[in-house]
């Protein structure tokens, strides 16, 4: 709900082929060995499923001197680096490793800091502190475990470093952090596979990489670049393909009834792309030009409802319009301001919207006739509280919400008429835009960190997409992303309920 500003990083290069070359590979420039291993790396990128083949040799990631194989750019500044890892094959060694590493230079004997998984399951954030010192014992300052850990992140603030990890489906754990004073604003970045045996060559499969600058909650947007990523997402295995990205702010997709586009925001209009990426093609949304990011198909899919903002209307004067899918022009359904629409009911004759009225600060939910006429209060929250994110349930047997009723944001819903609330999470995290599947099988949400107001929903978090049950359960993550406003702000399901779309973002 409401417009903003994203800013966003990726460089990620959507190649038309496999690609293999000695100085990089998909989103990286260049590629090493470091060291003089016996058995010589290599890169391959593969643009079908934006994955990572990277094989390495290489004695060791320790003492002195390291030997591995190393995919990297050059970064300035901070960063979040997060990707899947997997070996292939059984492997000579127990401990060949694979990550992410940061490096001063190529030299075997540079300062570097390191986040790796050893397929033991050791899992290690370890650094060589000075040019040729020998490499600190996590077991000094951090803890060592052995649960096969697949997911890795590393996030660099100044100088401190922070190594996490997950298993697939659960939130991030930290393994630690550490302060290192004498790594360079601008460092070499990436991924690396290290055979941990001389005469060895290990292979790992790398996949869902994102390198993210993280952005200040200041930032002024029209000072600076930024990029968008739409992405689609595989729910069953969590494998994510970027279709489209731009050097500009776009939002909140909507899956075309026909499964082959999506639907989303850009600079106050509405545009259309194919699900696989290709050319975008602008909405004929005639006079409204001003379009914010909660816009939504009805369950029949002949219909749109938009958000546009009148001028000179109180609170920016979003106001909820509906219109023909393939274009034309809108026609009023809320004349009060503002009002941001949520969700269509399955009888394609109503909608839900969340607004302010009265001039109380207060956000709540209210239903209407798609021709107009008295809306209808479904919530009335106290001041300081927070409702946002309604939509019916498939069957129209409930309207599922996101609210602050108790301390943090949590997932809820009621009945059509606004009786019977049921808080359906209870966690945490801030939890944002439950979206039903069309099979009404899944809840698909955006969980924040607990440090976020549970009142805002801003851009530029580390945050979460989540799944639960619609029958109950733990929510499992699906995705990890920089991202928040804007993100899945709508209903985002494929129709066959097999997939999601979503924006992530970054600084630049």
């Amino acid at each position: 709900m409401k417009t903003f500003f994203a800013i966003l990083f990726s460089g990620i290069a959507l190649l038309s082929c496999t690609q293999n070359t000695p100085t990089g590979a998909g989103i990286f420039s260049y590629g090493a060995d470091i060291g003089n291993p016996q058995q010589k790396g290599s890169a391959t990128y593969n643009a079908a499923d934006q994955s990572y083949s990277i094989k390495g040799g290489g004695y060791n990631i320790w003492f002195e001197r390291d030997e591995f194989y190393f995919l990297y750019n050059k970064i300035e500044g901070d960063f979040i680096l997060t990707a899947n890892f997997e070996f292939v094959g059984e492997g000579k060694t127990i401990h060949r490793k694979y990550g992410w590493t940061v490096r001063e230079t190529l030299d075997d004997k540079s300062i570097h800091i390191t986040a790796a998984v050893h397929n033991t399951g050791l899992t290690i954030l370890q650094w060589r502190p000075e040019y040729g010192a020998s490499m600190r014992d996590p077991e000094d300052e951090l803890f060592a475990d052995s649960s096969h850990y697949n997911i890795i992140q590393l996030e660099r603030l100044g100088n401190i470093f922070t190594m996490r990890v997950a298993h697939n489906g659960r939130p991030f754990e930290t393994v630690g952090s550490h302060e290192l004073a004498n790594m360079p604003s601008e460092a070499l970045v990436g991924l690396f596979v290290c055979a941990h045996e001389a005469d060895a060559l290990e292979e790992a499969k790398i996949w869902n990489v994102r390198i993210d600058k993280p952005v200040a909650d200041n930032y002024d947007p029209s000072k600076g670049e930024y990029l968008s990523r739409l992405e689609t997402m595989n729910t069953d295995d969590g494998k994510r393909t970027i279709i489209y990205e731009k050097n500009s702010r776009f939002e909140a997709p909507n899956w075309m009834p026909d499964g082959k586009k999506l639907l989303f925001n850009m600079d106050g209009s509405l545009y259309t792309i194919p699900v696989g990426g290709g050319d975008i093609e602008k909405l004929n949304t005639d006079f409204a030009d001003r379009n914010n990011n909660d816009h939504g198909i009805s369950f029949d899919g002949k219909l749109l409802a938009i958000s546009h903002h009148r001028s000179g209307m109180s609170g920016g004067g979003s106001t909820v319009y509906i219109l023909p899918l393939e274009g034309g022009v809108p026609k009023m359904v809320t004349e009060h301001t503002p009002s941001y629409w949520h969700g269509w009911h399955p009888n394609n004759k109503e909608v839900i919207y969340v607004a302010q009225r009265d001039g109380k600060n207060v956000y709540n939910i209210y239903k209407n006739s798609i021709n107009g006429g008295e809306e209808v209060a479904l919530t009335d929250i106290k001041q300081g509280q927070h409702v946002d994110g309604c939509e019916y349930s498939p069957d129209g047997e409930y309207v599922y919400f996101n609210g602050n009723l108790t301390d943090k944001m949590q997932i809820w819903r009621m009945n059509p008429d606004g009786t019977g609330m049921e808080q359906l999470t209870n966690d945490e995290y801030n939890n944002w835009f439950p979206h039903i599947s069309p099979d009404g099988k899944w809840i698909a949400m955006l969980s924040y960190p607990p440090d976020i107001d549970p009142n805002s929903h801003p851009a530029n978090k580390r945050v979460m997409l989540r799944l639960m049950p619609t029958s109950g359960g733990t929510p499992k993550v699906i995705a990890y992303l920089y991202g928040g406003q804007g993100t899945i702000n709508v209903p985002s399901w494929s129709p066959d309920s097999k997939q999601i779309a979503f924006v992530s973002n970054s600084g630049i």
